[in-house]
């Protein structure tokens, strides 16, 4: 399906010029993906964008504060009115500048891939709380409900790229996934995350789209390949040795047209010691260490190049050295001796 060391990205850039953001991704990425930008607005941050639409909300963006607020309104009623098996939910210009500034600038132009995303309905539910301090993901009827707006909204963010790609990508973005299991997230169900997950999954696949995860921390892995997802992005600068831990799961992931991609350059303050000699060593010996656990042509020939997570929180200058390693990266892994 894919080139290997296929490069693309991890949604979100430090940029608050929407068109010099998509410039910089059309520009650098094998597989171009439209930008969240969270400096520019608090509305671009990974759930208020995903939540417009969603009942009892309220957004105070001084406090830059989301929650929800049960009232008497008929909000509900209205929400299940307008959901339905076939109901897309836009999202606005103002929650997504980036997103609009891409659409426009690849308008006459046709890709075979174009990558898009969605907060994940776990961290969407996690991240979320009512006026009481109680998360989201813990009352039933609003987690039904975030992940009924999650999966119109990544249906009709399928639809608004579909003319530009000959295939669609949709990233869940599930950044709390290395958290599960923790005290503070005690009470959520191994049963449930994976429902929920595998809807989304399957919400993307019912839209014509290929569903991947995104997770930049260690995981429950075997949960996260069992979710029905095609693509797997995890943290491969310093979590590499976790995948480790699961050959068996891993292998028939990846022997059944499962895709890697692996997040090898940092994301982190860690990229200003990096340069690309430094990160292709890097790669080596990771791929040297997984190899002792899955075959080395398995793992070359199912395999992605991304930065290890979003780069919202470095600055122009540091992403764009995080985007230029990645492309001598794989320059380098793809030149001919």
């Amino acid at each position: 399906m894919f080139t290997p060391f296929s490069t693309t990205g991890i949604g979100s850039l430090p940029h608050t010029d929407p068109d010099e953001a998509c410039r910089l991704v059309l520009e650098t990425f094998d597989i171009p993906f439209w930008p969240q930008l969270p400096k520019l607005s608090f509305r671009e941050f990974m759930i208020p964008q995903y939540s417009e639409g969603l009942p009892f909300l309220k957004i105070d963006e001084t406090k830059e504060a989301i929650w929800l607020e049960r009232d008497d309104s008929d909000a509900l009623a209205k929400f299940y009115e307008a959901s339905s098996d076939k109901w897309k939910a836009p999202i606005s210009e103002s929650y997504a500048k980036g997103l609009y500034a891409f659409i426009k600038q690849i308008e006459k132009s046709f890709f075979p891939f174009l990558k898009g995303h969605v907060t994940g309905p776990l961290t969407f539910t996690l991240g979320l709380k009512d006026d009481k301090g109680k998360l989201v993901y813990y009352d039933e009827e609003l987690r039904e409900i975030s992940l009924l707006l999650l999966k119109a909204r990544t249906g009709w963010q399928i639809e608004l790229l579909k003319p530009y790609a000959g295939q669609v990508i949709v990233f869940i973005d599930e950044p709390i996934l290395s958290a599960l299991g923790t005290s503070a997230y005690i009470g959520v169900d191994g049963d449930e995350a994976l429902r929920l997950l595998r809807e989304t999954a399957e919400a993307v696949k019912q839209a014509g789209g290929i569903p991947g995860i995104h997770c930049c921390g260690k995981a429950d892995w075997p949960l996260v390949i069992n979710s029905g997802v095609s693509i797997i992005s995890f943290d491969a600068y310093d979590y590499m040795e976790t995948i480790s831990l699961y050959p068996a799961e891993f292998s028939v992931f990846l022997r059944n047209g499962g895709y890697l991609a692996w997040g090898i350059v940092p994301t982190t303050e860690a990229i200003g010691d990096e340069d690309a000699d430094s990160v292709r060593r890097r790669f080596d010996d990771s791929l040297a260490h997984l190899s002792k656990f899955l075959p080395q042509s398995l793992l070359l020939s199912q395999i992605l190049l991304t930065p290890s997570c979003g780069t919202g929180s470095l600055s122009v200058e540091e992403t764009s050295k995080v985007f230029r390693i990645l492309g001598e990266l794989k320059k380098s892994l793809t030149s001919v001796s």
